[in-house]
């Protein structure tokens, strides 16, 4: 009875098997993106599962964006709760949840934004919202950002982000955008020894983009405090204090994209706060949702008032499921000892991290803050291996974890950003994960 059970349970597995494979056939066909082998079936906590039953520890947070991991009870909640009542009505109208999220926004952003934008539908728009106040408080037009800088994939954000790759199939682009150096010590553009002796001259050369390539009318530049896609490059002290110092110079209006940083992922609730810099305008998103949500907003300086919400409101901008997750999420970043527990683990996987680098020469340099990490893989004499990086994020799988690397899988860095709710057992199961992955790729 029991062989007979085996055979017919692995006559049913096979029949699951030979279904998934069919949807997977049919979806990668009519899909217009390309999707990996594997089907998720479920998550929790900050792990994922698939349809074999698979655990994997996403290293990833979805795309970034489940600051508190695969259905967190208290966020599941509000949004049932919410569910049941109004899930959506134009923003003509008041509702509780989004009056609670705007107020919620106005307390933790630095103290000089007390505006808020949530007609916004992610972070893309946000951005190009952005933008769009800075031209129309100043009068000017053109933006600066970084070389490796990614703010969207609207057209005009796709212009902004730094990356030849992204802009290559587009014969029309948005004029008036100046790219200018990151502040990337490790490989320095300027070629200076660190930033104790270079005079911070990613910020001082800035002045000479300006002065001598630039259209002399510039609005805004926008900054992510550290880079998401572009390599996880955390600027050395002093960077965004001259930066914000520059634009009052110049009368620019400085924009933080903390979309990625942004809701605790630095082990602040912003990134500004642990840099003590105060933008003209901040952006956020992604983990602003807690679990999922679609949720996006600028929070600006009263100065900043003037984009007519007929220049920049999207449909399911400021959706009123969306703002009740929002405020749940918010509730419990903002619980007493949470992002103390995120910068504590950060701190731990970065020690840990640094050790294994001693073993294992792939490894170049680890860098980030709070739970926003980025591994930088070289070859043998350190120079940027990309080959190397996406080669280490697939075999990641076979080892129980979800990794992606910079640059849109184009780039030398592997992005460590799991849950903010990763507890330090949790954090040493990953980093003893990524021990074996490196010591199998040493061995192969």
């Amino acid at each position: 009875m029991a062989d007979l059970m085996r055979v017919q349970s692995g006559a049913r597995n096979d029949a699951g098997n030979d279904a998934r494979s069919e949807a997977l056939s049919y979806a990668q066909q009519h899909l217009y993106y390309p999707v990996s082998a594997y089907e998720m079936d479920h998550g929790e906590g900050v792990h994922l599962y698939d349809t074999d039953g698979n655990a994997y520890l996403d290293c990833a947070s979805g795309t970034f964006n489940l600051s508190l991991g695969y259905g967190h009870p208290e966020v599941v909640k509000a949004m049932r709760d919410q569910v049941e009542r109004l899930v959506h009505t134009t923003s003509t109208f008041q509702t509780a949840p989004v009056n609670e999220l705007v107020r919620r926004l106005v307390d933790v952003t630095p103290a000089n934004l007390t505006k808020v934008h949530l007609k916004v539908s992610g972070g893309s728009t946000a951005n190009e919202g952005a933008v769009k106040m800075a031209q129309i408080a100043t009068g000017r037009r053109d933006v600066v950002t970084l070389f490796r800088s990614h703010h969207g994939q609207t057209m005009m954000t796709t212009t902004m982000s730094g990356e030849s790759f992204r802009k290559t199939p587009f014969p029309h682009l948005m004029p008036g955008v100046l790219h200018v150096p990151d502040p990337y010590c490790l490989r320095c553009f300027y070629r200076q020894a660190g930033p104790d002796s270079c005079g911070m001259l990613c910020v001082e050369r800035i002045n000479d983009f300006l002065d001598h390539a630039g259209s002399g009318s510039v609005a805004c530049v926008v900054v992510e405090p550290i880079s998401g896609s572009g390599g996880n490059i955390v600027p050395p002290d002093g960077y965004l204090p001259a930066l914000r110092a520059l634009c009052d110079e110049r009368g620019i209006v400085l924009i933080f994209d903390e979309i990625q940083t942004g809701i605790g992922r630095v082990g602040r609730m912003f990134a500004a706060e642990h840099y003590g810099v105060r933008p003209d305008i901040l952006t956020t998103a992604k983990g602003l949702g807690g679990s999922g949500a679609q949720i996006a907003a600028i929070v600006a300086d009263e100065r900043m008032s003037g984009l007519s919400p007929d220049h920049h409101s999207f449909t399911y901008g400021g959706n009123v499921l969306a703002a009740a997750a929002a405020a749940a999420t918010l509730d419990v970043i903002g619980r007493a000892g949470f992002l103390e527990n995120v910068r504590e683990v950060g701190d731990h996987i970065m020690e840990r991290l640094r050790a294994l680098a001693a073993r294992h020469p792939a490894v170049v340099d680890v860098r980030g803050l709070g739970l926003m990490i980025g591994i930088e893989i070289g070859d043998d004499r350190g120079r940027p291996h990309s080959e190397r990086a996406q080669a280490l994020a697939r075999r990641g799988m076979d080892h129980g974890l979800v990794l992606r690397t910079s640059r849109y899988g184009r780039g030398n860095v592997i992005k460590i950003r799991p849950p903010l709710i990763l507890t330090r057992d949790e954090a040493d199961l990953l980093c003893d994960r990524l021990d074996a992955l490196f010591a199998a790729e040493a061995a192969a």
